[in-house]
């Protein structure tokens, strides 16, 4: 949506214009300022925040020296900046004429305060501009003269380090990704790097003009350095944004590994001042200690390293996977305790079912979501999904449309679908079948490391125990998926979901109440799976050494699995939806019902929208 120029007689807006559009600011004082140089009348009622949330003044009402571009990318006014240049007058031209944004008259008293103040503004300018040529002279003293080389060695820096901005701009990564397991193509940056040099940039061609031919395009200790610069100067950029946004949601990500140490990656979701909905990258935290240490480290970090402030904070979502899902949920509900408008929602970014899947602390849940990661892992390997594409046609060579469909539906990042485990499923024996095949590597196309990582999959998908748990998950979650569609979906979408959360739960807790009748039916599936594939239907062989030093008779293999697959499956599944979906979250997310795009597709009565209202105080 544009900005709009609030001075009178100004017509510009931010689509139609490169000039930067500032927000009233919020300090009532200035404000109060601000809104008498424009001499809008009707604005004289509102609130410091009020305008500050929907009122702008473009560049041109400002004397220049007090707007600063801190970036070729970022403009902002000086803290004592007051708009002094306006147009009173071109109205006055056309009388007739309508104008929305009306002038007010003033009186006498006012013009004479207007002097005084301006006569003080311009007193206390001019020492400001004292000073700063001051300092400025100050700095010029105590500043190195620069040789030659080392100018043209700026100037060098200089062009690396747009290259790097560009690559970020861009998403292009640094190096770019191999052809084949032999070829690998030139790095990007030196790219780019020739790229510059053919279209004129003489920093860059000096420097490598006079270079040996086999010399380093940089070197590594360079590059690193210059990352590090761009990283921090990156960051503060996001940070002003996320600070003139005032909210944020915090997202944190999978667990990372380096300097042999485990890490939580920071992100910081917010719309910007263009009301664009962004997602940027922070830090990582390091991943040590109980959930209080965590929760003090991520404040600090947050707060004292980062100058944001959690009470600003309207979210957060956790994306663990794995061991670590446990300490995630504790440490949302500690920062849930000491800041409650942190709500703590699943990622949008990650579907529902997978989401609940991976909270589940069951080992045998955990073995199936890692081996469904390492196979997404997998199939990124060259020539596998060819394969995977080959044994899906030959299971299912009497089938034409269901081949078919299933290679469309095996695409990239299908395992991280609402019906990751319906595939799953259907996939079996072809996936079976191309892991043997990739093991046995006939062809001699796959390195060493691609056969083992092919023969241990295999080994995981034909125990009878993955089996029954995929059949499980996925039977269970069929009661959340269109739940989960709904919210990754438009907003209306969204907020349908919250209306409909209790259906779900009715839905679950039905199926709880008849287990015995459920998992008679998932456990004849599981086995029928089984015996296609010709794998053994066998209680897990620790739990039969268990039952033997126990000296207990044998267990059927159906009432095992009811009692340690299907029964804490479900109860799993209906309490991570009600901690998810508490009522204050629900609340939140009913206040979508004053969404314009959802008003407009619903017949709200006045209840409902004074329901709404008061959610929202």
């Amino acid at each position: 949506m544009p900005n709009f120029c609030a001075a009178p007689n100004c017509t510009r807006k931010s689509t139609q214009s490169d000039l930067a559009f500032f927000r009233f600011p919020r300090d009532p004082e200035r404000c109060r300022i601000w809104v008498e140089n424009c001499r809008r009348a009707d604005l004289e009622g509102k609130t410091s925040d009020q305008l500050n949330k929907h009122y702008r003044l473009c560049a041109k009402h400002f004397d220049p020296a007090m707007v600063c571009k801190t970036s070729p990318y970022r403009t902002v006014l000086k803290d004592t900046a007051i708009p002094t240049i306006f147009d009173l007058t071109s109205h006055l031209k056309n009388p007739h004429a309508r104008h929305r944004k009306r002038i007010k008259e003033l009186t006498e008293e006012d013009i004479r305060k207007m002097k005084e103040r301006r006569l003080a503004s311009s007193i206390e300018q001019l020492n400001s501009k004292k000073d700063a040529a001051a300092e400025d002279a100050s700095t010029n003293e105590e500043e190195p003269q620069w040789s030659t080389e080392e100018k043209a060695f700026r100037e060098y820096l200089k062009s690396l380090f747009e290259i790097l901005v560009m690559f970020v701009n861009q998403g292009i990564p640094l190096v770019a990704n191999k052809v084949s397991e032999s070829e690998i193509t030139s790095s990007n940056f030196q790219a780019l790097i020739n790229y510059r040099m053919n279209a004129g940039d003489e920093a860059l061609r000096k420097r490598f003009d006079t270079a040996a031919v086999n010399r380093e395009y940089v070197s590594a200790t360079q590059l690193s350095q210059l990352l590090d610069i761009f990283e921090n100067t990156v960051r503060e950029e996001m940070l002003m944004e996320v600070r003139e946004s005032r909210f944020f949601s915090l997202v944190t990500g999978d667990l990372v590994e380096f300097a042999k140490e485990k890490h939580l990656p920071l992100f910081l979701r917010f719309v910007n001042q263009h009301n664009v909905l962004r997602e940027e990258f922070l830090d990582f935290l390091l991943f040590e200690g109980d959930e209080s240490v965590l929760v003090d480290r991520l404040e600090a970090q947050l707060t004292e390293r980062w100058g944001l402030s959690m009470e600003d904070c309207r979210g957060q979502a956790h994306k663990a996977t794995g061991t670590s899902t446990t300490k995630m949920k504790a440490v949302a509900v500690l920062l849930m305790e000491k800041y409650p408008l942190a709500l703590h929602m699943s990622c949008s970014h990650t579907a529902l079912n997978i989401h609940l899947a991976n909270n589940l602390p069951l080992p045998n849940v955990q073995i199936v979501m890692v081996t469904l990661r390492r196979i997404g892992a997998f199939f990124r390997t060259p020539f596998t999904q060819d394969e995977l594409e080959n044994a899906i046609f030959a299971h299912y060579h009497k089938n034409d449309e269901k081949a078919n469909a299933l290679r469309h539906a095996c695409g990239p990042g299908w395992v991280e679908q609402h019906n990751a485990f319906d595939l799953l499923l259907d996939l079996l024996p072809p996936l079976v079948l191309c892991m043997d095949v990739v093991r046995d590597n006939d062809g001699g196309r796959f390195a060493n490391a691609v056969t083992a990582e092919a023969y241990s999959i295999a080994e995981i998908l034909v125990d009878f125990e993955v089996i029954v748990t995929v059949v499980i998950l996925k039977n269970v979650l069929t009661f959340t998926r269109a739940f989960g569609r709904n919210l990754q979906g438009e907003t209306l979408d969204v907020f349908l979901a919250a209306t409909s959360i209790t259906a779900v739960l009715h839905s679950l807790n039905e199926v709880n109440d008849n287990i015995d009748v459920y998992h008679e039916f998932w456990y004849e599936e599981a086995v029928g799976i089984a015996n296609v594939m010709e794998i053994p239907v066998k209680v897990p062989r620790l739990f039969i050494r268990k039952q033997r030093a126990v000296d207990e008779g044998e267990v059927q293999a159906e009432l095992y699995y009811k009692e340690y697959v299907t029964v804490p499956v479900i109860h799993g599944v209906i309490q991570e939806v009600e901690d998810m979906f508490s009522e204050t979250n629900l609340k939140a997310l009913k206040c979508l019902s004053l969404v314009p795009a959802v008003m407009g597709q619903m017949k709200f009565n006045t209840t409902e929208e004074n329901y709404a209202g008061r959610l929202l105080q």
